[in-house]
């Protein structure tokens, strides 16, 4: 017989009845009728001209060819079921193997990574930075966490926090440069990121300010770069709420302005849907879902309610 003709759905068929004993019974755990489940056996009976089954009132039993059969379809496909876990199966359970969106790596997880390895302390983390999606075939990654539209072709993405954009300064740029309005930004040294939704032009129209086109003087590669920038006293920085929270509550900037636009990316947590089965992955996406709840909760909170929240709309430059 062909390998290109096993009849593959015949003999699946033929191996639950055989090691169930009942043709109902095989039919229900497939979903299917009692009639196709007995088709399906009937018609690998003929192709192979042979009585594979001796029928009795509820049960059948297998005839000595049967019982050959069956001996080579429980070895068949209790292989491929061994195949199929291996895919499934964590190369290494003892290490979490990160690949991380670089500004939220060093502003946001690194800071809080502590806590989840005293709460798993026989799980080493081993993380590494990069905006692009790694190739889960060749590179040994078991979780990515990215910033984007969520929708990447063959993986699974979960949903972790959004965040929202807003200008701020280092106190000193501030006294140096009085702003009195959000319309005075055209008038200062302003550093944006080269991430589309972060375009100073773009978030201006969105925030409602009506002013010329302004300047940018810098541009940075970066979300974390750019905090470094305001940091440095440079200018006004456009800026991530979560990355730039922490600094606001430090003192070392200063929000301009009560506006802030719903930045139309969000965080995700990336990689093919088997990885989500580990229960690495299920402990650090957990315990990493409970840390941003607790962090959207406690600034939003704190930054109080005389906000202007604008939503993003497309198309981003």
């Amino acid at each position: 017989m062909s390998r290109a003709k096993l009849p593959l759905q015949g003999l699946y068929c033929f191996y639950l009845a055989a090691e169930i004993g009942s043709f109902k019974a095989a039919a229900e755990q497939m979903s299917v009728s009692a009639a196709a489940m007995s088709q399906q056996i009937r018609q690998l009976e003929d192709r192979l001209s042979v009585k594979l089954f001796i029928r009795q009132h509820r049960q059948v039993r297998l005839t000595p060819a049967g019982l050959s059969l069956h001996h080579y379809v429980r070895h068949g496909f209790g292989a491929l079921q061994e195949g199929l876990h291996a895919l499934d199966a964590d190369p290494d359970p003892t290490t979490l193997t990160l690949s991380v969106v670089p500004s939220f790596a060093q502003r946001w997880l690194v800071p809080r990574l502590g806590s989840f390895t005293e709460l798993q302390p026989d799980l080493s983390v081993l993380m590494t930075s990069s905006v692009a999606l790694v190739d889960f075939q060749l590179d040994r990654v078991d979780l990515c966490v990215r910033f984007g539209p969520g929708r990447y072709s063959g993986l699974q993405s979960e949903f972790l926090m959004s965040d929202h954009i807003y200008p701020v300064c280092h106190p000193l740029y501030l006294e140096q440069n009085p702003i009195g309005s959000l319309a005075d930004l055209a008038k200062v040294q302003l550093i944006e990121d080269v991430w589309p939704d972060m375009n100073w032009n773009y978030w201006l129209e969105l925030a409602g300010i009506t002013v010329p086109k302004v300047k940018v003087a810098m541009r940075y590669p970066g979300a974390h770069v750019v905090l470094e920038g305001a940091l440095a006293v440079q200018g006004v920085a456009l800026v991530r709420h979560s990355l730039a929270w922490k600094y606001i509550q430090q003192g070392l900037l200063t929000r301009i302005g009560q506006i802030e636009v719903c930045s139309a990316y969000s965080y995700y947590l990336v990689a093919p849907p088997a990885h989500f089965k580990r229960d690495k992955i299920r402990q650090f996406s957990d315990w990493l879902h409970v840390e941003a709840t607790d962090f959207w909760q406690a600034s939003q909170l704190e930054m109080g309610n005389n906000r202007c929240i604008r939503q993003a709309i497309g198309p981003i430059p």
